[in-house]
């Protein structure tokens, strides 16, 4: 029963968060979301910021299991056919599962304010992508898949504008399914400029 409570905190105090950012966001209407007195939150969180770094931790759990990293790498694609597949995936994962998306708009907001978030949002939107990435070319180049070049440009090459097509569906959610076809487009172009032939 403690362990579903604590849960529901953590998702009620990521959708606050992600509207109203921390400093937004206080304990009195956390608990009132959930029908809870604030005594009720206390008992499984000391404070406001023992809630934050549970919820950052539940973020970066949560992203790994189900997008992966750098520890947790994709299998390396057979062909280019599944190197698209596999990062429309991603992208289609990353742009429509809520909990990312908020857990996205959280870091988005905090990252001026704290200094994990900070970090995170920089792994999450640039280095761990890269990261990600370069390992996966690599093992294409070693497949004669694509052509020898450096795997870790490739990937920031790669990851950069993919990720700024998923920020503008955060802020403008009207042109999803443009910035979805544009990334199945560049996927496809990109793979075809350095396949080997």
């Amino acid at each position: 029963m403690a362990k579903d409570t604590k849960e529901r905190i953590l998702a009620a105090a990521l959708e606050m968060f992600s509207q109203k950012g921390y400093e937004g966001t206080n304990i009195r209407e956390l608990s009132a979301s959930l029908g809870l007195v604030k005594s009720g939150i206390y008992k499984h969180y000391e404070s406001k910021e023992a809630i934050w770094n549970a919820l950052l931790d539940m973020m970066i759990a949560y992203y790994g299991e189900r997008f992966g990293s750098p520890e947790h790498l994709p299998p390396v694609p057979d062909s280019s056919e599944e190197f698209v597949a596999m990062t429309m995936r991603m992208a289609n994962l990353t742009i429509h599962d809520e909990q990312i998306v908020k857990t996205r708009k959280v870091l988005t907001l905090e990252q001026f304010r704290d200094d994990r978030a900070r970090e995170l949002a920089t792994k999450h939107f640039l280095t761990g992508l890269t990261e990600m990435f370069t390992p996966i070319f690599a093992g294409m180049m070693d497949k004669g898949l694509i052509r020898r070049d450096d795997p870790a440009m490739l990937a920031f090459a790669y990851t950069a504008p993919i990720s700024a097509l998923i920020h503008l569906c955060d802020r403008e959610p009207e042109k999803t399914e443009d910035a979805i076809r544009k990334i199945d487009a560049f996927s496809r172009h990109f793979i075809a400029a350095y396949e080997v032939r």
